[in-house]
């Protein structure tokens, strides 16, 4: 099976626990000079998407663990 998708209607607003986390995420990027490219919430996964430098990508789910894939 593949992975279950949310679906969320509406706006939505990021946990608190990804909003501290892409704070200190964006933090360490710009203090090693990397742009920060877009940051986004995805409404289907729930999960902030960060794009910085060199096509670097995060990703923060909505507990704030954080990835890198």
């Amino acid at each position: 099976m593949g992975k279950k998708i949310r679906e969320y209607k509406g706006d939505m607003e990021p946990t608190s626990e990804q909003f501290r986390e892409c704070y200190r995420v964006c933090s360490e990027l710009t203090n090693m000079f990397l742009s920060v490219h877009l940051v986004r919430l995805d409404k289907r996964t729930g999960e902030v998407y960060i794009l910085a430098g060199d096509g670097l990508q995060v990703l923060i789910r909505p507990n704030g663990k954080v990835r890198y894939p």
